[in-house]
């Protein structure tokens, strides 16, 4: 009980220059929810309610996400990257009774007007309320309550837990509904998967992930970064805390990997207490995973779990065996190899359709070695998306009681069992000649290129037809002439046809340099998933 729980970073600095930290018991952060949550309940914010949770990271986020658990409140967490028009739709959707915020999000709530058909009751954690309660007020209310003896009744595992709104990488953010079971059991794959043990010390850089180590008995150490913008993260305030409090397991987006990698590279920096490196959102390239093994301690690993909100985790290989077994093949076409199945998931490939698949039946899979969808079924696999008949209809298949989520990936199988990702079912080209092209399999084969950072397989319309176009980001710091860059590219890919054919590159009529110095578009959560809708509608414009 009297281990820390949490190192939260002050913006004060001690006589030898070192960040302070505030710490929290696990005692005070269980006690400290046990308040909140009668408190909730004090102030009409009831069991079975959603309560839209804006608070940044910090021990009050923790505190307030497991008062919401034990009081059977529901949060609705909402990437606030998604912007206005994005956060207005989502807390819309999501009909949340209760605004739980930081006052820059009350400010924003009572100026934009979000919710201000559904939302009764207000919290302000900081700040003087805002015509609602303060958080210490809440606290207080549920001090007195648990001394006269009422506590919340222990929450069920079929109860809904919370809602957690998707990136909206691929169309508009869509609000995933989890049970308690569904983090149960998220909680014990998530510990067998990397042989995670209580004691053990986590640098989690993206808020949600952070969540979890108390539930896996971690000690969590917030780092000093703005968690909305992970690719321009300070690779100082990084290294130092793992270095300072011998952090064992580190998770971060493969863009703020990338950024700290290449600092770590040009500075010889070592990371010998990393025991796990856990990377999520987009495929790990491989350069990135070299450089991070160099930091490493030979017997500690890179893992890019996959999975999605919708399902977390999938599959998992340790990036040793990706670069030593097969990253070859990832450069020659097939994919990106994400390992077998966790073992309470099971995962199949079905044929690629856009339309809805209302029931299962057998006759839609496929045999291992086609590319089909990746469909997966399991205790953390989420059932529904929060009143979105439309998208849920569209996500998953019923069979009986059990519901297949379909991962919305392109993906294969091969003859071990392990699963192959292939890219975005969205972001696949479908020229007037040929088979499909899948963005993932095409893009490695030419991402091996010295001075391409990397690229992303398109599909404008040219003359009524769609026509196959890579938009390429060079290296920071290329000089060379693009007309040459872009003539190797095109050698690149006749020489792929030539020696294996089954990709038809030839078919790419178009290279485009994407010189913006800001890189490609990026997701707003992890800034790691391309943009390809929005590079395809620049490619449109440029032919």
């Amino acid at each position: 009980p009297d281990a820390t729980a949490i190192y939260f970073p002050t913006k004060r600095r001690d006589a030898q220059g070192l960040l302070e930290y505030v710490q929290v018991s696990y005692r005070e952060l269980d006690e400290r929810s046990d308040r909140i949550a009668a408190g909730l309940h004090a102030i009409g914010i009831e069991r079975g309610h959603r309560a839209a949770l804006m608070v940044k990271p910090s021990p009050d986020l923790f505190a307030l996400t497991f008062a919401m658990f034990k009081a059977g409140v529901v949060p609705v967490m909402i990437d606030p990257g998604l912007g206005i028009a994005g956060l207005k739709a989502s807390i819309a959707r999501a009909k949340p009774s209760a605004f739980i915020g930081i006052p820059a999000a009350h400010a924003a709530r009572v100026v934009l007007g979000w919710g201000r058909a559904t939302i009764q009751k207000l919290v302000s954690v900081g700040g003087l309320g805002l015509g609602g309660h303060t958080l210490a007020r809440v606290e207080q209310l549920g001090a007195a309550r648990l001394r006269a003896g009422e506590r919340p009744t222990p929450t069920r595992g079929d109860e809904i837990a919370a809602i957690l709104f998707t990136s909206g990488s691929t169309g508009p953010a869509k609000g995933v509904v989890y049970r308690h079971s569904t983090f149960v059991s998220q909680v014990a794959a998530i510990r067998d998967m990397f042989g995670i043990e209580p004691g053990e010390i986590d640098l989690p850089t993206f808020p949600l992930f952070a969540l979890f180590d108390p539930a896996l008995g971690m000690t969590t150490v917030l780092p000093d970064m703005d968690s909305t913008k992970p690719a321009q993260v300070i690779p100082a305030n990084v290294i130092e805390p793992i270095q300072r409090f011998g952090v064992t397991t580190m998770f971060g987006s493969p863009a703020l990997l990338d950024t700290v990698g290449r600092y770590g590279e040009l500075h010889g920096t070592k990371l010998p207490s990393l025991r796990r490196v856990i990377a999520a959102g987009a495929p790990l390239p491989a350069p990135t995973i070299r450089r991070w093994h160099a930091m490493l301690d030979a017997r500690a690993d890179v893992f890019p779990p996959y999975g999605a909100t919708e399902s977390l985790p999938v599959a998992c290989l340790p990036s040793r065996t990706i670069v030593g077994e097969t990253w070859a093949r990832t450069e020659l076409g097939a994919g990106v190899c994400v390992g077998g199945p966790v073992p309470a998931i099971d995962v199949r490939i079905i044929r690629i359709t856009d339309d809805p698949i209302p029931r299962w039946s057998s006759d839609l899979e496929l045999p291992d070695g086609e590319i089909g969808e990746i469909a997966v079924r399991g205790p953390m696999v989420t059932e529904a998306y929060f009143d979105d008949e439309a998208n849920t209809g569209k996500a998953k298949i019923f069979e009986g009681e059990r519901v297949w989520h379909r991962m919305g990936d392109l993906g294969w199988r091969d003859d071990r069992g392990r699963i192959w990702f292939c890219g975005r079912k969205t972001h696949r080209v479908e020229p007037e000649q040929g088979a499909m092209m899948a963005s993932v399999c095409v893009e490695n084969v030419f991402d091996t290129h010295a001075d391409v950072r990397r690229t992303a397989l398109v599909g404008p319309r040219v003359g009524g037809r769609v026509t196959p176009a890579l938009c390429v980001e060079l290296e920071p710091g290329c000089t060379r002439a693009w007309s040459t860059i872009e003539a190797e590219l095109r050698e690149l890919a006749a020489r792929h046809d030539r020696e294996r054919g089954e990709l038809e590159l030839a078919r790419i009529a178009h290279y485009l340099h994407y010189d913006d110095r800001r890189g490609f578009p990026v997701d707003i959560r992890h800034n790691a998933k391309i943009g390809r809708e929005t590079l395809c509608a620049w490619a449109q414009t440029r032919l």
